[in-house]
């Protein structure tokens, strides 16, 4: 059987919930219901540590601070599960993967959660919260997810942090 990949990243944030949101039993099992073997997480700023020891039917678990680019770890993943960040999320659009949006409560910027709702709208992700995450994995349908068609998402991701004031 095929080893699929899911790909967690939290940017250069910190946001805790969403990895122990993913690392529960529960996510696991319905993960792992679905085809997964492999979880890879990139947990940015965090000083938490995740249990990596393989169960759940996953064989493989890793989880690393920050990398110069995600873009091969993004490739080698056949769902990707991220924060509301623009750039991310157009990243993971940009390489037709399917995409999950976890909005992270405890630093919400407006137009982060704008535009993965108006994302997920349009048919392109899903958009959920850390408390719906299992809900939604329960009942997604990835094959209905629409492909993003544009290729310009890097320009519009650095619009949009330049309007926000990120470097």
């Amino acid at each position: 059987m095929e080893n699929k990949i899911v790909f967690v990243t939290v940017g250069t944030t910190t946001f805790d919930d969403l990895i122990i949101t993913v690392t529960s039993d529960e996510i696991l099992h319905q993960l792992n219901a679905r085809g997964y073997k492999s979880l890879i997480m990139q947990i940015g700023e965090s000083q938490f540590v995740p249990n990596c020891s393989p169960r759940c039917g996953f064989s493989y678990i890793e989880a690393f601070s920050l990398k110069p680019s995600l873009c091969e770890t993004m490739k080698s993943a056949d769902l990707i599960i991220s924060h509301a960040g623009a750039g991310s999320c157009l990243e993971a659009l940009d390489l037709k993967k399917p995409l999950i949006v976890v909005t992270n409560n405890f630093l919400m910027n407006d137009h982060q959660v704008e535009l993965a709702k108006q994302l997920c709208n349009d048919g392109y992700l899903y958009y959920s919260t850390c408390k719906n995450l299992l809900e939604l994995i329960i009942k997604m349908k990835l094959s209905e997810l629409k492909t993003f068609p544009g290729d310009k998402s890097h320009a519009i991701a650095n619009v949009v942090n330049k309007l926000m004031g990120f470097p």
